[in-house]
């Protein structure tokens, strides 16, 4: 199985051995002709900031311990007084609309035990009248059966939504599309001073080789009073005819109180202000300030976006993070507002984010232009380069796999909107999500979305380009 996020940062400002030549695209036929060495090929172009932010909805980001071992607790928002394990309880209450990302394996532990792992999200109402959770979109899914990952072409359209490889691809889609899994109900009453379950789900392995499977999911809840939220992992219970069952609420409660954190941990992350060396991002858990980036892309003082000159391309920079902001210096990671001292500082890869981008194309010249936007997975680096990086040949390591949405009018002035699903490796170009054809002073509105899914490796690039 693919896990997901594994990055490590290498000393060189470009993230890849001085082995690799740099060269630019007029030459790179030439050289890849004169040597079988994987070449680094610099496109030559514009590389900007992506405009507008986060917006203000919490965000339960469950993802550390990523392979889960031991039964306890994963993340819990919950006060410390009353647990047997304060430290393992971080204060932090829902109100309002907020959403649960988790994303976690199981794998069975030496010496092997082919029990089914659990994980469940249990919500309390520390109130005095009852709360009521509404359940707007959800979805979960496994690795095995559900999602597993398999090669799909680096392009498909998508609008049957029948086309996906991973777990945490599948539930992205999902809620890209607006839907709400079967498995969740639309509404959650709990009573005063009392706890419910808005996830218990199974994660098997048994029939599995090797035994180890994988579940994402997302879920967007809106709360009308406040509520605490946690979530805890318990191997499946017996029945009397030893046939397995899933854990019942008190059960749930028990290694709530009583448990501590889920084991093994995670690599200790690197303090953000490390300036030099090996810097690890580590896993998220804890709770981070930003579901939906939102941004209307134009130019300065204006409230139209100028295509590029004839020949040339301009890239917004998607989930740029520390020591990968594609030479802008823009870190787009939401901030987490309480996590564990042994996790990551922020939300590196902002998974299950949704990105929403406006792009109100003008053709200012006097000639029709064609535009195509791509969507495209440059090799990472911080310092700026001059342009974009890709391989060529690429080399075998998958680091996007998921859907995106793009909304326009065609050229015939007929409203469209296309699914793609994308599955591209390291330093790959990318396909055209969208061709326009603009004539003289055409303004034509483009609008970009997409979640940021699990089993992703971040950044990628939205480009712009006007063809010579």
């Amino acid at each position: 199985m693919l896990t997901a996020f594994l990055i490590s940062l290498l000393t060189n400002p470009i993230g890849l051995p001085s082995a690799n030549a740099v060269v630019d695209t007029n030459s790179a036929n030439k050289i890849a002709q004169a040597t079988n060495q994987r070449q680094i090929i610099l496109d030559r172009q514009e590389m900007r900031p992506l405009m507008g932010s986060l917006d203000d909805v919490p965000m339960f980001n469950s993802n550390s311990p990523e392979i889960v071992q031991t039964e306890g607790i994963l993340l819990s928002s919950f006060p410390s007084e009353g647990m047997a394990h304060p430290k393992a309880h971080l204060n932090f209450p829902f109100q309002g609309r907020f959403d649960l990302f988790t994303h976690h394996i199981s794998k069975a532990p030496p010496p092997v035990d082919l029990r089914t792992l659990y994980i469940g999200a249990i919500a309390y109402n520390p109130t005095d009248k009852p709360v009521t959770i509404d359940i707007l979109q959800g979805a979960s899914y496994l690795s095995q059966p559900d999602a597993p990952f398999y090669d799909t072409p680096n392009y498909s359209l998508n609008n049957n939504g029948e086309t996906y490889s991973g777990p945490g691809d599948r539930a992205m889609l999902d809620i890209l599309r607006g839907r709400r899994q079967d498995i969740f109900p639309a509404q959650i009453v709990i009573p005063p001073k009392q706890s419910r379950m808005l996830m218990n789900v199974p994660i098997p392995v048994k029939e599995l080789d090797p035994p180890l499977n994988g579940r994402s999911g997302l879920s967007r809840l809106r709360s009308d009073g406040k509520v605490y939220v946690a979530t805890l992992a318990l191997y499946a219970r017996l029945n009397a005819d030893g046939t397995e069952r899933a854990p019942n609420l008190a059960e749930w409660e028990n290694i709530l109180k009583n448990g501590e954190l889920s084991k093994p941990r995670d690599v200790v992350p690197t303090p953000p202000d490390l300036t030099e060396g090996a810097f690890e991002y580590s896993r998220v858990a804890g709770i981070q300030m930003g579901s939906q980036w939102f941004g209307n892309l134009t130019d300065k003082d204006s409230n139209n976006l100028a295509i590029p000159k004839r020949g040339e391309s301009y890239s917004y920079g998607l989930s740029l993070l520390q020591y990968g902001t594609m030479g802008t210096g823009q870190v787009q990671t939401a901030p987490l507002k309480v996590r564990y001292p042994d996790t990551a500082y922020s939300a590196h890869g902002n998974y299950g984010v949704q990105y929403n981008l406006t792009m109100p194309l003008h053709n200012p010249t006097n000639e029709t232009q064609t535009v195509v936007l791509s969507f495209q997975n440059p090799i990472k680096y911080d310092k700026p380069v001059g342009g974009l990086q890709f391989f060529e040949p690429l080399p075998d390591d998958v680091f996007f796999r998921g859907s995106v949405r793009v909304r326009f009018r065609d050229d015939k002035g007929l409203a469209q909107t296309r699914y793609v699903h994308l599955m591209m490796k390291r330093g790959e170009r990318g396909k055209p999500l969208v061709t326009l054809t603009m004539p003289p002073s055409d303004r034509r509105v483009v609008q970009f979305d997409f979640l940021y899914p699990a089993d992703a490796t971040p950044p990628q690039v939205l480009t712009v380009t006007t063809t010579p």
